[in-house]
C-alpha cells in the first residue's frame, strides 16, 4: 500500500493574485485575474535571494497549480514532497510557484492563443517578473527551472525549445509529443462526438456546460477541442474552434493538421534556433511510462533518439507504468533540477541520454 504523508508543509504556503494583460482579451471569456500559489520551504534563506533557485510548476490538463499544493490521499502534495526530499538530503530548498492556468476548455497547453489567451506571455512577462520582484529571487536564468506533467510537461518542454535562454533547466514528465500517435487517431472519435451534439463545437460546449456531471467521453472530446484552440484557433468560426478534419467524412485537412504538427516537439526540434535553445540549458530531463495510454512513450523515444543524433545533452528515462498516478517521478526530477541550478553535480552534460 502506498504510504500517506501526514506531515503538514513545514514552510510557508502563500497565494498571490495577478491581473493579467496577456489573458485579458481571451475569447473564451475566462478571467484574466489569476491566483498563484508560492511555496517557501522553512530552510530557504531569503536574506540571500540571489542564491535561491526558483521552480515553476505547470499543471496537467484538467488540473491547476492550486491543486498541486493541496491534500492528497495515500500520497503527498508537492510542498510535502519537497520537504521530504530536503529532509532526506536529496535536494536543497527552492521557491516553487504553482499558477492557476485552468480554462473553460479543461486545461492548457501553455501557448499563445487568441482564443485561450497569451499564456506564454503570462508566464514569462507577468508571472516571473512579479514573483522575482516581490521576493528578490531569480532574475538569473541559471537559477530558474520549469517542469510539469502531461500537458504541463509539454508546456515545460516548449519553454525550453522556445525560450531556453530564459531557463536553467527543464523537466518534462509524460509530456505531449509525437502528435501522430497522440492526437491523430483520436480525431474520428472527436468528430463522432461532435455529430452527437449537432456537429459543431458550440453545441457540444453548450451541452457540456449544462450537464450535471462530467463524463470520461466528454472530457476526451473537450481535450481535443482544447488542443485545437491551442494549436489552430479559428477566432472567426463557431466557438473559435475547428478540428483539422472534414466534419462529414473525417478526411484530414492537411493544412490544418500541419498547424498542429508545427507545435509537436518532434517537429520543433528540426529548427536550428530551437536546438540552440535546448543546448543552452544546464539540464534537460524527460521521462515516460512504457505503457502510456496516450502512446507518449513512442514520441519520447523518438525525441531522445533525435536529440542524441543532434548531440544535445539530455536525460531520458522510461519506467514501468502508464500515464496515470506517476507523480512519484518527481522524486527524480526535483533533485536533478535543483542540482543543475546550484551546480552540485555539474551541468549534466552527456548524462544518460536514453
Amino acid at each position: 500500500m502506498p504510504e500517506h504523508n501526514f506531515a503538514p508543509p513545514r514552510g510557508q504556503l502563500l497565494q498571490i493574485e495577478i491581473e493579467s494583460k496577456a489573458l485579458k482579451d481571451n475569447l473564451l471569456g475566462d478571467p484574466a485575474g489569476r491566483s498563484v500559489a508560492v511555496y517557501l520551504p522553512s530552510e530557504l534563506d531569503l536574506s540571500r535571494p540571489d542564491d535561491c533557485p526558483l521552480f515553476l510548476y505547470l499543471a496537467s490538463y484538467t488540473n491547476s497549480g492550486l491543486g498541486k499544493v493541496s491534500w492528497r490521499f495515500f500520497g503527498e502534495s508537492i510542498p510535502q514532497r519537497i520537504d521530504r526530499l530536503i529532509s532526506e538530503g536529496r535536494m536543497g530548498p527552492v521557491m516553487t510557484v504553482f499558477p492557476d492556468c485552468f480554462t473553460t476548455l479543461g486545461g492548457n497547453q501553455y501557448v499563445n492563443s487568441p482564443l485561450m489567451g497569451l499564456w506564454e506571455d503570462f508566464l514569462l512577462e507577468e508571472l516571473l517578473p512579479r514573483v522575482e520582484s516581490e521576493w528578490g529571487v531569480g532574475g538569473n536564468p541559471g537559477r530558474r527551472a520549469v517542469l510539469g506533467y502531461s500537458s504541463g510537461g509539454y508546456g515545460a518542454l516548449r519553454q525550453g525549445l522556445l525560450y531556453g535562454n530564459r531557463w536553467g533547466a527543464v523537466a518534462c514528465h509524460s509530456g505531449d509529443m509525437g502528435f501522430e500517435h497522440v492526437f491523430r487517431g483520436n480525431l474520428p472519435v472527436a468528430a463522432t462526438g461532435l455529430e452527437a451534439h449537432g456537429g459543431g463545437p458550440s453545441e457540444f460546449l453548450k451541452s457540456f456546460r449544462a450537464s450535471p456531471h462530467v463524463g470520461g467521453q466528454s472530457i476526451n472530446l473537450l481535450m481535443m477541442l482544447c488542443m485545437a484552440a491551442s494549436f489552430d484557433p479559428a477566432p472567426g468560426g463557431a466557438a473559435g474552434i475547428r478540428l483539422p478534419v472534414d466534419p462529414h467524412t473525417c478526411r484530414l485537412d492537411e493544412k490544418r493538421w500541419r498547424r498542429w504538427l508545427d507545435n509537436d516537439p518532434l517537429e520543433m526540434i528540426e529548427k536550428a534556433g530551437y536546438r540552440d535553445n535546448l543546448k543552452a540549458l544546464r539540464a534537460l530531463y524527460f521521462d515516460c511510462g512504457n505503457r502510456d495510454q496516450y502512446h507518449l512513450h513512442f514520441g519520447a523515444r523518438a525525441l531522445s533518439e533525435r536529440l542524441g543524433q543532434l548531440e544535445i545533452p539530455h536525460r531520458y528515462e522510461e519506467f514501468e507504468d502508464t500515464h496515470s498516478g506517476v507523480e512519484y517521478r518527481l522524486d527524480v526530477s526535483l533533485p536533478l533540477l535543483y542540482d543543475a541550478l546550484v551546480g552540485l553535480r555539474g551541468v549534466f552534460q552527456g548524462v544518460d541520454q536514453g
